[in-house]
């Protein structure tokens, strides 16, 4: 055990809950901080309850990983496959949980990482959020919102290297995993390819452990090769 810690948001959900128990029982961590919705009412689109969380956090060890294992496909409306199908409540929910709520995290929870070494922030995107990979189109809110994502990692891997040098700032594809999420897509998925959230958070975390300052600000998926901006 140690004296660092790690905070991991969206703890209750396929992925986050998985990556909350590995962490524990990797015993890298004095403490592993599990924050969601449901659980410690930690809610993205409440700035006072993210800010409340990083300021109990605070008064404890340092966190050296704050992991965001959070998103939104389809919980309400569905991705759209057309234009037509464009909505300004689809869009605004997609930005709120997919960049926005990241971004807010970042700045109530950058402050507590340690400026005297390794310290990780990442948040899972999507290779969908790839505005040089993109060539079917479609699930416009989606996409928008992840890629917005991206650009917000970016800012921030440039602003932190400033006064973190050993800081990581990176975004991460975890594959199809088998949740609520991705259970409507799933057709045609090989069964190979079709992760569950076990594996996925072992693949993340092993790609986690390789990243180096150097690679802050990229996206990277599940089996460490990065994505395209």
């Amino acid at each position: 055990m140690t004296d660092e810690a790690a905070v991991v948001i969206g703890a209750t959900g396929g992925v986050g809950a998985a990556v909350v128990e590995q962490l524990r029982a990797s015993g890298r961590y004095g403490v592993v901080h599990a924050l969601s919705r449901s659980g410690t009412g930690l809610d993205l689109e409440d700035e006072a309850t993210i800010a409340a969380a990083a300021t109990t956090i605070g008064q404890g060890p340092a966190p050296t990983l704050v992991f965001v294992a959070t998103g939104v496909l389809h919980n309400g409306p569905s991705p759209e496959r057309t234009y037509r199908s464009l909505s300004a409540a689809h869009l605004l929910r997609d930005y709120r949980v997919n960049a926005i709520g990241p971004a807010l995290v970042a700045k109530h929870f950058l402050p507590l990482l340690p400026r005297d070494r390794r310290a990780v922030f990442v948040a899972l995107s999507a290779r969908v959020g790839s505005i040089g990979d993109n060539r079917l189109g479609g699930w416009h809110a989606y996409r928008a919102s992840k890629a917005a994502l991206n650009m917000i990692l970016t800012n921030l891997s440039i602003e932190m290297a400033r006064s973190h040098p050993q800081a990581v700032i990176a975004g991460l594809h975890p594959g199809t995993v088998d949740t609520a999420l991705s259970r409507p897509f799933q057709k045609g998925v090989s069964p190979e390819r079709l992760f569950t959230p076990d594996r996925s958070a072992h693949a993340l975390l092993t790609v986690l452990d390789g990243l180096t300052p150097a690679d802050s600000g990229g996206v990277f998926a599940w089996d460490g090769v990065r994505i395209p901006a």
